[in-house]
Formats: C-alpha cells, sequence, structure tokens
C-alpha cells in the first residue's frame, strides 16, 4: 500500500495535452451510467475511471467466473465468485478513491428513469436483449446518449443519440412495439441473430473466426465467443467516444458506428444501401444454413 497521499491533479497530471485543466475539470464532474462491467464494460469502465471521470452508476448481477478470465479486466483469482459490479467498483477506489461510485444489481431497470435523468451519458456494457431495449427507450425519452457495440470479432462502437433510430428500429428486432417485459427468449434469440446478420454484412467479420462456432452461437447452441484483444479494444473505443461526447468534442461515429479490423489495419464502415441489401440476402442464406447444420 502506498504511503504517499492520494492526489486527484497528480493522478491526471500526464492527461495534459490529450486534455486542458477546463476539460479535466468536466470530466472529474461528469457522470456515466454504465450497466454491464464485465468484457467491454469493464474495459470502458477502467479506462474512464483513469481519465478521471468523477461520478459513476455502475450495474451487473452477475458474479465473475474462471471462464470470465480471459477478458474481463476485473476478473482475477480473487475476484471470481465476487459481484461483478463490487469487485469493479473496489478496484476503481484503489485507483481514485475520491470517486464517487453507485453500485446496483439487477434492480437498475426499476430505476431507470432517475438514473438516466441524473447522468450525462450511458455506455452499455450488457448484452441481454430486452433490458438493452428498456435502456434505449429510456435513454431516448430522457435525451441522453447511448454508447454501444455490436456481438461483433472485430472491436466496434456506435453513438446512439436521442434524435437517432433506436437498435430495434434499425436492425429490424421483433421486439418494436413490445413491451421490455414482455420479450420472451424466442425473441431475443431473434435479436442476436439480427444483429449477427448486420454484422457479417458490415464487416469482414466471417474472415477471422470460426463460423460453425458462430453459427451455434447465433442458434442459441453456445455462449458467446470473446477474445481478450479484442474485448479491451473495443471498450476502449467506447470509452474515448464517451469522453468526447463529454467534453463536447465534434467528430466520431454515428448510430450505425464502425468497425476497426486489427488484422488488415483498417477502419470498416457501414456499406451503401443497395450493397447491403443484396449482401443480406446471401447471409441470411448463409445463415439459415449453418444454423442448422
Amino acid at each position: 500500500m502506498s504511503s504517499e497521499p492520494f492526489s486527484y491533479a497528480e493522478m491526471t497530471t500526464r492527461n495534459a495535452g490529450f486534455v486542458s485543466p477546463a476539460e479535466q475539470a468536466r470530466l472529474n464532474a461528469s457522470a456515466v451510467f454504465i450497466p454491464g462491467v464485465g468484457g467491454m464494460g469493464g474495459a470502458a469502465f477502467m479506462a474512464l475511471v483513469r481519465a478521471g471521470v468523477g461520478r459513476f452508476t455502475i450495474a451487473d448481477l452477475d458474479r465473475f467466473e474462471i471462464s470470465n478470465l480471459n477478458r474481463q479486466l476485473f476478473a482475477t483469482l480473487n475476484t471470481v465468485g465476487s459481484l461483478k459490479a463490487e469487485a469493479a467498483a473496489d478496484a476503481a477506489r484503489r485507483i481514485n478513491p475520491a470517486v464517487d461510485i453507485r453500485v446496483m444489481g439487477g434492480d437498475w431497470t426499476e430505476a431507470l428513469d432517475a438514473i438516466a435523468g441524473t447522468h450525462d451519458l450511458i455506455v452499455n456494457g450488457m448484452d441481454d436483449a430486452a433490458a438493452g431495449v428498456h435502456l434505449y427507450r429510456r435513454a431516448k425519452a430522457h435525451e441522453r446518449l447511448v454508447i454501444d457495440a455490436y456481438a461483433s470479432p472485430l472491436p466496434s462502437v456506435t453513438v446512439v443519440r436521442p434524435s437517432d433510430p433506436r437498435p430495434e428500429e434499425r436492425l429490424g428486432y421483433p421486439t418494436v412495439g413490445v413491451e421490455w417485459t414482455a420479450i420472451d427468449k424466442a425473441m431475443r434469440e431473434q435479436c442476436l441473430v439480427r444483429e449477427i446478420e448486420y454484422v457479417l454484412v458490415h464487416s469482414s467479420s466471417h474472415r477471422h473466426v470460426d463460423l460453425e462456432i458462430a453459427a451455434e452461437v447465433a442458434a442459441g447452441r453456445r455462449s458467446r465467443f470473446s477474445f481478450s484483444t479484442m474485448v479491451t479494444m473495443a471498450g476502449t473505443m467506447m470509452a474515448e467516444e464517451a469522453v468526447r461526447a463529454l467534453l463536447g468534442r465534434p467528430g466520431g461515429p454515428d448510430c450505425r458506428g464502425y468497425f476497426f479490423n486489427p488484422h488488415r489495419l483498417r477502419v470498416e464502415r457501414p456499406l451503401p444501401a443497395p450493397i447491403a441489401a443484396m449482401k443480406m440476402l446471401l447471409v441470411r442464406r448463409f445463415l439459415k444454413r449453418m444454423m442448422a447444420a
């Protein structure tokens, strides 16, 4: 344990050059809500804590498992079995003991209106389709920006502003017009399939993964596969967009986002609509055949 007294100014001194003193003060005064602090959400949370964001609400109902050790920054042998949100908050306070963190479990869905109304933006780190639908709908109602990523083998990031279509509308989920608490298992699975279809159409993800395993994921026969470098990169990309938004800086992706391909050293952006429509026909035919195999 260090005997040196903590100083926020000293902790953030090397941020100078990237942010001005006024911008650093703005980050310290900002509040971010992160539901899901395992993989991408945990990486985004870690980056934002180190950037000097001063207040968070984090939520997660799960506990760390051995299978999380391959990619989740707050997962260690010491935290396996611990609630993810509690462990993440403890680690964050060891970085910045002055940070204000509210920890929640699955009860965040009932408190979402109050949370959205008192936080500057939302970084979505969870993969529950029903709760995600609820999150995006209430974010729009409270005019809050949501930063997210796709279920993709390539790191990705999206920035969904209040005026943007919700992911359920843009990706064609079967949940449109359905109360979020009425979204059943079959609907959740279809949401994942729609998301995977989009990823396959607009990125070169299929070239970098085992497609048979991907088909099993889409069919609900296997958990999502994740790799440390991809998850951490995506979380850091999400944190970068959060900083941009908190500081009011221009630029960044739109609600469709982009994919970063570290294998080819390039950014992959959404295809033009006519090309995407033709490719979607091929992707759906391919997925249907693979999922039935």
